[in-house]
This record gives structure tokens, C-alpha cells and sequence, in this order.
């Protein structure tokens, strides 16, 4: 049982500066915490992928319908999906396909779609393409991995841009 002289000496410690001691402590705590329950090795690049500019001023759109893989954690991707994304001022369609272990292909529709500037996002890579007058855009041999869609509507001023939540392609 403490004593009130015990809990005085603990208080002066929580108050004085770190020292060498509590460097130590801390690391082995730390160290524990990696061993026990270690980050995920992509979260630091997920978070730096969900987070740009553009995400502060778009509308966001919301996964309706999903495969058996997206926005989960998985193995090898094999399986071919359709994901479905809406918005108040859009709803896009995305059909992916394997073509190889690690590569995939991307065809989708946008409704209302006539001129949508639509950009797909993967870690370390940008692409962009234009929705043809019936919606129907295509990305080709696509890395597999996690995935962003931002489309933007034609006009002036620019509506805001869509967005659509991340998925493991």
C-alpha cells in the first residue's frame, strides 16, 4: 500500500523532465507494442492516399454493392468483381478483371457520364482518362492494390469533384 510520502515522490517524478530512464521504459514499451500489435506495413501509405486536397471540397460517393474482396484485406486477387459507387450527382459502375496475378483491368460506366474527367488513383500511380457520350471509360493493366476513383463534371465554375472510398483491386 502507498503512503502519502510515496504518492508525494511519484508526483515530483511525473513532473520533473524525462531522463535516460524513462527514454529506456518508453522504448521497451514501444517495443512491446510492435512485438504485440505491430502497424500494418501499408497503413501509413493508405492514410496518405485518402487524404489530398480534393477530398476537402468533393462529394463523396458510397460503395453500394460490393464482390467478395473490396475493402478488405485478402490474398491473391483472382476473382473478377463489380463494385457500384453513388453520389447525390453521380453513380458509377466498375467492372475488374484479372489479367495476371498482379495486374487487372478497370471498365466502367458513369451515369450521367457524357464528358466526366475520371481519374484513378493507386499507390505510386495516376491515371486519367475522359468517359466517352454513353459514360464508358476504361483504365487497361491496372496494378492491383488499393484504388481511388475521382471523377470531375464538365462546367463553369467546376462542380465539385466525386470521390469514391478506396477498394483492393
Amino acid at each position: 500500500m502507498s503512503t502519502p510520502r510515496d504518492r508525494s515522490h511519484l508526483a515530483e517524478l511525473a513532473a520533473g523532465p524525462i531522463d535516460a530512464e524513462d527514454v529506456r521504459v518508453l522504448g521497451e514499451i514501444a517495443a512491446l507494442y510492435q512485438s504485440l500489435d505491430p502497424v500494418p506495413s501499408a497503413l501509413v501509405e493508405r492514410i496518405q492516399f485518402g487524404i489530398t486536397l480534393d477530398a476537402l471540397h468533393a462529394e463523396v460517393a458510397e460503395l453500394q454493392r460490393n464482390g467478395e474482396r473490396v475493402g478488405g484485406r485478402s490474398g491473391a486477387a483472382t476473382a473478377d468483381q463489380t463494385v457500384t459507387f453513388t453520389s447525390a450527382s453521380l453513380t458509377t459502375m466498375v467492372a475488374i478483371t484479372s489479367i495476371s496475378a498482379g495486374r487487372a483491368r478497370l471498365d466502367g460506366w458513369v451515369a450521367p457520364g457524357d464528358g466526366i474527367a475520371v481519374e484513378l488513383r493507386v499507390i505510386g500511380e495516376t491515371r486519367h482518362t475522359t468517359a466517352d457520350s454513353d459514360g464508358r471509360f476504361v483504365f487497361d493493366d491496372v496494378p492491383r492494390g488499393l484504388a481511388q476513383l475521382v471523377l470531375r463534371r464538365p462546367g463553369t465554375p467546376a462542380p465539385p469533384p466525386v470521390i469514391t472510398p478506396s477498394i483492393e483491386l
